[in-house]
């Protein structure tokens, strides 16, 4: 027998070492991983080519435009959460109203400043009686002379030596408010939610001022309504938090990263939803209203137009007041939130605080949301405010004997 050179090479007594075998798979097996790592490149490659969207990747929002008869309430262009965060992306879209009509709506970017026109309403929609809706409608018992055109609508304006702060600013004994510790309360987040918002101007009472954030349905329908009410009201402008985007307050969002003129046309937006507000103030903004380069524009133009500001206290570091007071604007500054613990012991013992605040500088501000449980807490505790000595007086009453004081 012949033997190879392991054979003789190998240790006696010890077992000739055995190759190792290579593991095979079938060959078909082969064949069908082949067959699906070509489909997938092909699939991927179709996709890549044949692909047309722009901004593949992108996040983006939809904001349905529907039929307004098709419910009693239209929906907001968006509202609190809803995903508007694309700074570049934000739309100002309404439903329509008049059959036939079109609108132009610019949209801004918010990182290069490019603006680009988009016609809603006419051709298929029109056919369906849809259009592009008009501009906010001008509310009863507004005076014309303080109204100018803006390219979404009607703003506030100076006229005649008249100022919106002045001619719609509550009714208040000011003379006794003088002599005597004050405090006012501004309730806000309204005009989102027609049932609170309701609530609010029917149960608190009228020295209470409110204050109308732009989104919602239809929020001027509902500041018409407070006025009737002779509530006062102030303009919630959404202004741009730390945490943004994270923490969104909603379309048109004044933010830091804009430029001047661009955070004025979203200003001019805002402006534009109602009328008969008395001021402005911010909504969220603890980044915004800290910045002096963004804050100081909006300061200007809010003082040339005749409107107060109020600051709500919830920034620190806010400028606020310091460029109120260049420009000789009526001012003031939340002392107090009611009801950052929405419990009944916890808002009665911040409204108690606020009327030691009142006795000890003359006046005092406070401010809440609209929760049940802080209008029947509120609305209790102004029943008897009187016995104790203090005056509850609309929001323009506090500021200007704050800065007279």
């Amino acid at each position: 027998m012949t033997e190879t050179a392991d054979d003789l090479s190998a240790p006696l007594g010890q077992d000739k070492p055995r190759r190792k075998r290579r593991l095979r798979l079938p060959f078909t097996a082969m064949q069908a991983l082949a067959v699906m790592l070509g489909l997938f490149l092909v699939a991927f490659a179709g996709f890549a080519i044949f692909n047309k969207d722009p901004f593949g990747g992108e996040p983006m929002t939809r904001i349905a435009i529907r039929d307004p008869k098709a419910a009693d309430e239209k929906p907001a262009v968006a509202g609190h959460g809803q995903d508007s965060k694309q700074e570049g992306k934000h739309e100002t879209k309404e439903a329509p109203k008049q059959a036939g009509e079109q609108k132009t709506v610019t949209m801004i970017d918010g990182s290069t400043g490019t603006r680009h026109d988009v016609v809603i309403g006419g051709g298929a929609s029109a056919d369906k009686g849809e259009a592009a809706s008009a501009p906010p409608p001008v509310m009863a018992g507004i005076d014309p002379k303080l109204l100018e055109k803006s390219r979404y609508g009607m703003i506030p304006v100076v006229a005649e030596g008249l100022k919106p702060f002045n001619v719609y600013a509550a009714d208040a004994d000011r003379a006794k408010a003088a002599k005597m510790p004050v405090v006012a309360i501004l309730i806000g987040g309204l005009g989102v939610g027609a049932a609170k918002t309701t609530d609010a101007i029917m149960r608190l009472p009228p020295a209470v001022t409110l204050a109308f954030t732009p989104y919602g349905s239809d929020p001027g329908k509902l500041a018409e309504r407070a006025r009737a009410q002779r509530h006062e009201i102030f303009l919630q402008i959404p202004m741009e938090p730390y945490d943004f985007p994270d923490n969104d307050p909603g379309p048109q969002t004044l933010l830091t990263s804009l430029s001047a003129d661009q955070n004025m046309d979203r200003l001019y937006w805002h402006l534009s939803r109602m009328q008969g507000y008395a001021g402005i103030t911010n909504f969220m903004g603890a980044r915004f209203i800290a910045t002096d380069a963004a804050m100081q524009p909006i300061i200007r133009e809010a003082a040339k137009r005749g409107l107060g500001f109020f600051d709500d206290g919830s920034s620190p570091r806010s400028i606020a007041p310091q460029a109120a007071a260049s420009q000789a604007m009526p001012f003031g500054k939340g002392d107090i939130a009611i009801d950052v613990v929405p419990t009944p012991a916890e808002i009665d013992r911040a409204l108690n605080k606020l009327e030691a605040a009142a006795r000890e500088r003359g006046a005092a501000i406070g401010t809440a949301s609209a929760l049940p449980v802080s209008i029947e807490r509120i609305g209790a505790w102004t029943k008897t405010l009187g016995d104790r000595g203090i005056l509850l007086v609309p929001l323009t009453t506090a500021m200007l004997k704050s800065k007279s004081s």
